[in-house]
């Protein structure tokens, strides 16, 4: 006889999707990587198909039988609007998973993996940028964080191209000189900003490709560069922004309370993006402590399905010590890539009692 997990987490990203079948106390059952979560592309039904075939790989792998599953809990990708989680919620719901699903935008999981208790700010800068903050009460702040009609400036993306924008102008005289004229092109083995512009353009250069423009960009501001300097401290005040007026938003801001930076361009430690946004965060909030979330996903999306099924400090403590140790203060340390891939998932998708 099977056991029933308590939860299922998913942490399913536009580029990778993590499961884990979690136990009442804590225990990780199984776990799977699979492809992204990308309904806006094949459709929510197609995307639901990949995490069903991500969660049927870890049921293979698993070496206790789980024949049931009390809570799924999924912080997925494109759940950008309230509306849009109530509507994957539902789906997962039809699908009999769990006896229960909820679904939160995956930048929660960032936060819950960061925090104790569901009490904090994160603001992930990745390909884009976004930001969350939550209270135990259940409260929430939160922006659309849809691009550049919602507001947004900022995200390796966004700075991939404010660079060549800024370089683009150098070399042909619309702009003010700056070393990013010869870092950006030099990096492909190209002479000039031009020909990594037509090389972009007919693909000779892959799209895949651009986000490798990002470190440069941060590498030239570090030598000191006046231009690519200002683009990084106006990512420092927009990450500044948004965690401030979440804070704000949640009676948090002269409280002591995490503010969690998170996604490839804040994990990567820039000194100088990192340290300028502590600087700015002191002066805002200076009971606020900064803190760089290491710890995958997944962990947030297990946590809050355990807090949704009421499990003890115990289980929570346990998943907690499974994936590694509570984040790190500081912006010293290891540099992460600007991207992630995904392995393919399995046949057999999870079963409900």
């Amino acid at each position: 006889m099977g056991v029933t997990a308590a939860v299922l987490a998913i942490d399913a990203g536009n580029s990778k999707s993590d499961v884990a079948f979690v136990g009442e106390d804590g225990a990780v059952l199984a776990s799977a990587r699979g492809p992204g979560f990308q309904p806006p592309r094949v459709g929510v039904g197609a995307a639901l198909d990949v995490l069903e075939a991500t969660a049927g790989e870890a049921l293979a792998s698993a070496r206790t039988d789980i024949d049931g599953v009390r809570h799924v809990s999924a912080c997925l990708a494109n759940a950008d609007f309230p509306s849009e989680e109530a509507e994957l919620a539902a789906a997962l719901h039809a699908r009999a998973w769990g006896r229960s699903a909820a679904v939160l935008n995956d930048t929660f999981a960032i936060l819950r993996a960061g925090v104790d208790e569901p009490r904090g700010v994160a603001v992930v800068c990745g390909a884009g940028i976004n930001c969350v903050g939550m209270l135990p009460d259940g409260r929430t702040a939160r922006f659309p964080s849809v691009g550049r009609i919602s507001g947004d400036w900022g995200g390796g993306s966004f700075l991939a191209d404010e660079a060549m924008w800024w370089a683009a102008r150098a070399e042909d005289g619309r702009g003010e000189p700056t070393e990013l004229a010869r870092a950006l092109p030099a990096h492909f083995g190209l002479d000039s900003v031009y020909a990594l512009i037509e090389a972009l353009h007919l693909g000779r250069v892959p799209a895949g490709r651009r986000h490798e423009l990002t470190p440069v960009l941060f590498a030239t501001s570090a030598a000191g560069d006046p231009v690519a300097r200002a683009v990084v401290e106006r990512q420092a005040e927009e990450v500044v922004a948004l965690s401030t007026v979440a804070l704000d938003r949640l009676g948090l801001l002269d409280e002591e309370v995490p503010v969690l930076l998170g996604g490839s361009v804040l994990a990567a430690r820039h000194a100088e993006l990192n340290g300028r946004i502590a600087e700015l965060l002191a002066v805002k909030a200076p009971k606020a402590a900064v803190r760089v979330v290491t710890e995958p996903p997944v962990l947030g999306a297990a946590l809050l399905g355990l807090d949704h099924v009421g499990a003890p400090a115990g289980a929570l403590a346990r998943v907690r010590a499974h994936y590694g140790r509570g984040p790190e203060q500081g912006t010293g340390g290891r540099r992460p890539t600007y991207t992630e891939g995904g392995s393919k998932g399995g046949a057999r998708g999870p079963r409900a009692r």
